[in-house]
């Protein structure tokens, strides 16, 4: 199946949509997902950059502009008074596991290189290696309409990075190719005599942060379906 250009995401609707790739595959057991607790998952200060505060206004206007593209559906479930939310761009965009994995940490974490992406997607998807990382952007890009691009290396740095092509990235703002990810603050795979405990200690913080977000999605859900306010 081909991108169509119903998948054009502003930076809220790009937020929403990897918010909800994300839940769906690390906390099935709330997803699908309330309003109130998809505020809680874009706002995360962990696994998200650039932090954000949005409302639930805010979040539930860019869920009825992707349901009348058909990229988000709402869920009915039996003895629940809230309306829950699950999205459908892998059916609509074609996308197996490890390239929804990566689309999703593109749309929240912005312009990544093949290491941080491997690493970062490991709880959705674990691929076997960095060359499997590259095999599967490689294939992204190669789409009739490419779903991600490479961007030019920065200086100093050994491997370039990759971003997403759905739209709005790094808030909202465009990305200017010639030097990419002006602004952004990213926690760069390490490379050097400690590298391997440098990576393990960055994704033992950085499942410790997951674990602490998902503890705040279950709490906001709980607080709607008992009519209380969780902040």
């Amino acid at each position: 199946m081909e991108l169509t250009s119903a998948v054009e995401l502003t930076a809220i609707e790009a937020r929403v949509v990897g918010s909800l790739i994300e839940k769906a595959a690390l906390t099935p057991d709330v997803y699908p997902m309330t309003t109130n607790s998809l505020v809680a998952a874009c706002n995360q200060k962990t696994n998200r950059e650039p932090v954000v505060d949005y409302d639930a206004v805010t979040v539930d206007a860019a869920l009825l502009a992707l349901r009348e593209r058909n990229l988000v559906r709402k869920v009915h479930s039996p003895g629940s008074r809230s309306t829950k939310h699950r999205h459908v761009i892998d059916e609509v965009v074609g996308l197996d596991d490890g390239e929804l994995a990566l689309i999703c940490v593109l749309l929240l974490r912005g312009p990544q290189t093949i290491g941080e992406l491997r690493l970062r997607a490991e709880r959705q998807h674990e691929f076997a290696s960095t060359d499997a990382v590259e095999v599967c952007l490689e294939a992204l890009a190669a789409r009739s309409m490419p779903l991600v691009r490479q961007l030019s290396r920065r200086p100093g740095q050994k491997e370039s990075r990759w971003l997403h092509l759905l739209g709005d990235v790094d808030g909202g703002e465009p990305v200017d190719v010639s030097s990419p990810g002006q602004g952004m603050q990213t926690h760069p795979v390490p490379v050097g005599q400690d590298a391997e405990a440098d990576v393990d200690l960055i994704a033992r913080v950085e499942e410790l942060e997951a674990q602490v977000a998902t503890l705040r999605s279950q709490l906001a859900q709980l607080a709607e379906q008992l009519g209380e306010t969780f902040d």
